[in-house]
Parts: C-alpha cells; structure tokens; sequence
C-alpha cells in the first residue's frame, strides 16, 4: 500500500447511530447532517419513524438514512462529496432545475452546489467522501490543479462504471465497517472508494475545470464536449479505445479532439490515457501484496505488454519503481 504522503495521520474511526419517532428531533439531526434552509419534515398516514447510523472516519464515511414520512428542503454546499442510492422509496434531487429522480439501487452524486430535493418513505445508502481528501486525489490525477471537483450529478453512468463502483465498494466496506482495522488498512481502503468516486462520477476534468462556471450557468459546449472526452478516457480505460472513439463520444473530429486537449492540459488523447491507465495501475498495486498479485499482471490487465518502458513511465510518473509500490 502506498504511503498517505501530506495527508497527515488517518482521522480517526467513528461510529454513530439514532433513531426514534419525534419529527423534531429528526429535523434537528437532519438539519445537522445537510444544513440548509427550508426543511420540511411530515408525517404520511403511516407512523413516523426515522434511523440514521454512519460509520468510518473523516475522509470517508459509510452511512444509512430510513425515513418513514416526506422530506423537503434545500441542502447547501458542503465541504463533503456525497454518494447515494435508495433501497426503496422515493427520491428527487435538484428539484425544478437538473432534476434526477433516484432509482432503487443506481448510485447517483450528489450536485455539487445547492440544490433542492424531495423525499418520501425511504430507506438510503451513502457514502461521505470529506472535500480535502478527495480534491488532494484529483490534483494527483491531474482532474483539477486544485479545489474544488464539479460533478454533472445529472450525468449517466455508463453499466462498466458501475460494475467497478460495486466492486470496489463491497471490497472496502469489511474494513470500514471494522473500528479496529489497522490506518494504513483503513487509508488504503479511503483512497480507492475516493478514487472510483472520480473514476466513476462525470466531472469536469483538467484546467477545463479551472473556468469556473456560476451555479446553474450553462457550460460552454466547447468546455462541455471536451469533459465528455476526459470522462470516456477514464470510463473507458480498460478497454480497447483508439482517438476516434473518444472523438465521436464527445461529438469532436479527431482534430478537434487534439486541438482542445493540447490547449486545455497539454497532453494528446494517446498520452492522457496512458496517464489514465498507470494511474490504475498504481492504485491497484497500492492495495494489492506480492502474495496476490505481480507488477507484470497488473501492468498487462491495463494494456502495458513492454515490462521495460512501462517501469520507466511508470518512475517518471510516480517517483518509484512499480515494485516499490506493491511491497510498500
């Protein structure tokens, strides 16, 4: 596991839980929990019954919201990235401007700005991630050169990204849900739910994201086809893909597609999925052992088949040789 480097120590572990039948007490929480203005709790023609429990730690937490009655309100903006679905029930957010109606067990993100949003008899999965630990994640990536990471929560996730998202997800539940797994267990385990946040979320990517865009303010449709393009290399990296698939994903030309990637991050559409893709590699050795897997398996799993020179773009990208990186 690669070292926390700049992070300073794990925070550490929490574990909370409430629950009760007073509509007062539930705004109290609920208020606490995404401050806002205009919550508004009701009961329906069933009694009322809230439970809310989270656990994990400042950088990432995972948590459980049942709310058997009708909640509305606007949440502000938060120093948190937050991931939720819904068990059952019923759910809107950013009501009357991107609406997205949550469907039963498809991760949606949350807007990554104020928003309204429309509750009725649910039950809810979510998992916390805290601003400055995913925002250090994405300047490592080279999604943003620092701050915040804009999200299009209105996005569809395409089936292979969620596939990952899962997977990486009942990975690293058994050592969030565990209080006493060792920090370096446990920041392993922070580091890639905050990363397939970023690898499977659309969000404005590069310097692109450093034109900052006033809540609700349409995105240029340059800026806009060029995020598509960055969000198809991260979702499609496993795969096959030449230039010419990225273009047509972000309805560019090829040239087009080279020019807008050269001017916003000064790279080619070849040299940032190579980054892309050694990015993965170095996330999967950071949590894998010599006893679980090699640098060659690794390295051929993302399309590096030449050992020599992806160790050496490897080194040049991270400072260490991959072998380094999985005995670490």
């Amino acid at each position: 596991m690669d070292e926390e480097v700049g992070t300073g120590a794990t925070p550490p572990p929490f574990r909370g839980a409430v629950h009760g039948d007073d509509l007062d007490a539930a705004r109290d929480l609920y208020e606490a929990q995404y401050p806002g203005e205009g919550f508004r709790l009701d009961q329906l023609d069933r009694p009322f019954e809230y439970r809310y429990a989270a656990v994990g730690d400042g950088d990432v937490s995972l948590r459980t919201s049942e709310f058997h009655g009708s909640a509305r309100g606007t949440a502000d903006a938060v120093p948190e990235y937050v991931v939720s679905w819904l068990v059952d029930g019923h759910g809107t957010v950013d009501v009357g401007r991107d609406e997205v109606a949550l469907q039963p067990l498809v991760p949606r993100i949350a807007p990554t700005r104020a928003y309204s949003f429309d509750f009725t008899d649910y039950r809810q999965r979510l998992v916390h991630v805290g601003a400055a630990h995913l925002e250090r994640l994405a300047a490592e990536r080279g999604d943003v050169t620092s701050g915040p990471v804009t999200f299009f929560h209105a996005a569809p996730v395409g089936e292979a990204a969620l596939r990952r998202w899962r997977a990486v997800l009942s990975e690293t539940t058994p050592v969030l849900l565990d209080l006493a797994a060792p920090p370096l267990l446990r920041a392993g385990a922070n580091r890639r739910l905050a990363l397939a946040v970023l690898e499977t979320f659309p969000h404005e990517a590069g310097r692109a994201s450093a034109v900052a865009l006033a809540p609700g303010a349409p995105v240029a449709p340059g800026a806009r086809r060029l995020a598509l393009a960055v969000e198809y290399l991260h979702e499609h990296a496993h795969e096959p893909i030449g230039v010419a698939d990225v273009a047509r994903a972000a309805d560019l030309s090829v040239r087009g597609l080279q020019v807008a990637l050269q001017r916003a991050l000064d790279v080619s559409p070849t040299v940032l999925l190579r980054q892309i893709r050694l990015d993965r590699v170095h996330a999967d050795l950071s949590v894998a052992t010599p006893e679980t897997a090699t640098v060659g398996s690794v390295a051929r799993r993302w399309g590096f088949s030449h050992l020599g020179r992806f160790s050496a773009s490897y080194h040049e990208r991270f400072g260490e040789h991959p072998s380094v990186t999985l005995r670490s």
